[in-house]
């Protein structure tokens, strides 16, 4: 067991698909996976182990932010042992061109947060994913013949902001899109040697105030988990 994850050693796989939402969880598990088995229900952040076309996959909540992603990604690599972890979540697009239901394959994140820099001395405001799990995602996407976008998205530590004028950042760094997790999780990964990815589906379009329900964003995703779920099969 680690301090927020009640697994016994061996119940969690080594590679590990990251919704923030434990429902997200449960829904993967329950209609993607087979032999399935809950291996963690601390603090209500559900963890699933099971076999995707005969290869083990867990499925685990993060929470939202980067401190919450932080906790859980650092124990599942470092004391789980976990060499690849995948987050699978929803962003709000910056650009007009980037609509509903869309998916990104994040090449880096972008970060006013301070997590990196006070965990582990990582200095700057950009981390790229980590390892090659973002390669075999793409090259996936073009044998499933998924469209999907690539580049740099907005890592915010709020969700709400008194000024709603683009944060500088998001100009400097041309981002696309805004979550709240990635960087956290790539900052993890870079610290421990160990591989990180970050796949969104665009839910919002903030310029046109388009966006889906909180039902879909539960359980629409299926496009960009399904692509996940391949992905890991070549790791």
């Amino acid at each position: 067991m680690s301090l927020h994850i009640s697994a016994s050693q061996g119940e969690i796989a080594p590679i590990v698909l990251m919704p923030g939402d434990p429902l997200r969880a449960k829904y993967i598990a329950d209609n993607m996976l087979d032999d399935v088995k809950q291996v963690s229900q601390t603090r209500n952040a559900f963890y699933f182990t099971g076999k995707y076309k005969g290869k083990a996959i867990t499925i685990g909540a993060s929470g939202m932010g980067c401190p919450s992603i932080g906790i859980y990604s650092y124990e599942l690599y470092k004391d789980y042992n976990v060499d690849c972890i995948i987050r699978i979540g929803t962003c709000g697009s910056y650009l007009t061109g980037l609509k509903l239901y869309e998916v990104i394959n994040v090449d880096v994140a972008c970060s006013e947060s301070t997590y990196a820099r006070y965990a582990f001395d990582i200095g700057g405001h950009n981390i790229k994913h980590q390892g090659k799990a973002f390669d075999i995602i793409n090259d996936t996407a073009k044998t499933l013949s998924v469209p999907i976008r690539s580049g740099p998205v907005h890592s915010s530590d709020v969700f709400y902001r008194a000024d709603t004028a683009l944060p500088e950042i998001v100009i400097e760094c041309n981002c696309m899109a805004v979550e709240m997790e990635a960087f956290a999780l790539f900052a993890n990964a870079k610290y421990l040697n160990k591989t990180a990815a970050t796949l969104l589906t665009v839910s919002d379009v903030l310029p046109t105030k388009e966006h889906i329900s909180a039902d879909q964003r539960e359980r629409s995703l299926d496009k960009m988990i399904n692509l996940a779920l391949e992905s890991c099969l070549k790791m």
